[in-house]
């Protein structure tokens, strides 16, 4: 995969996380205006990860909101409980923890029959080999750059050589966007999320990766879109 055809399939999916909870819908709407390709929604538990956020009724106002695609992460144990909700709820892809269930494929197969994407995360300690197995059965792989669970942490430079390990197999195999073998489709989804800025984004990118969850570094931009375009220019070089 060249970086060249890898830079046409670039998305940036601004973390509602950072946005003013008080101002949902006015959030959103700033946030599709500004050039969001989509709108990724942290789902946490409180146990698989030290943190408490939001669930199906904030991910519905947020569907009410926008026609956005929503990306949403959950990081919950037993994530196959959280499925029907959040479908529901208006997600258009849901992306559980590996480290999260021990049912990782009927997980998968579940979401996908509920018509909507199915993502795999893997947090930075976790081999990225345990996920090779499940690829075909998945419209993306993310890659946490932090230890999950809080914003504004620092990006974790180790997780570059996933990334690239994950492109280079996914390359090889020849599997292209959801699970799918073939030329002319387009590649593979590989999502990083956690200290992604225009300087990180573009390592990770030349890592591989093509999906950029960011929420400090759009927040803090001067303005939403100058956030956005800065890691999509980054990520294009």
């Amino acid at each position: 995969m060249t970086n060249e055809e890898l830079a046409k399939h670039i998305r940036v999916n601004p973390s509602i996380l950072s946005a003013d909870f008080g101002y949902i819908a006015d959030e959103v709407k700033r946030l599709e205006d500004a050039g969001a390709d989509e709108i990724h929604i942290d789902i946490m538990d409180g146990h698989f990860v030290p943190n408490l956020t939001m669930g199906p009724k904030m991910c519905a106002a947020i569907n009410s909101a926008t026609d956005l695609f929503l990306d949403v992460h959950i990081m919950a144990y037993n994530p196959f409980d959280y499925i029907e909700r959040f479908v529901q709820s208006g997600a258009d892809r849901i992306t559980f923890h590996l480290e999260a269930t021990e049912d990782v494929e009927d997980t998968l197969n579940f979401i996908r029959k509920c018509n909507i994407e199915a993502g795999l995360a893997i947090c930075p300690e976790t081999s990225e080999t345990l996920v090779t197995k499940y690829l075909d059965k998945c419209d993306l792989l993310l890659l946490m750059t932090v230890h999950p669970g809080f914003g504004g942490q620092e990006f974790i430079p180790d997780v570059l050589e996933k990334v690239s390990m994950m492109r280079s197999i996914c390359d090889k195999i020849n599997l292209r966007k959801g699970g799918k073998t073939g030329e002319g489709l387009p590649p593979f989804d590989i999502q990083v999320d956690g200290g992604i800025n225009k300087e990180t984004a573009k390592r990770c990118f030349d890592a591989g990766a093509n999906v950029f969850v960011a929420g400090s570094s759009i927040f803090a931009a001067p303005t939403l879109k100058e956030g956005i375009d800065n890691l999509k220019e980054a990520s294009r070089g």
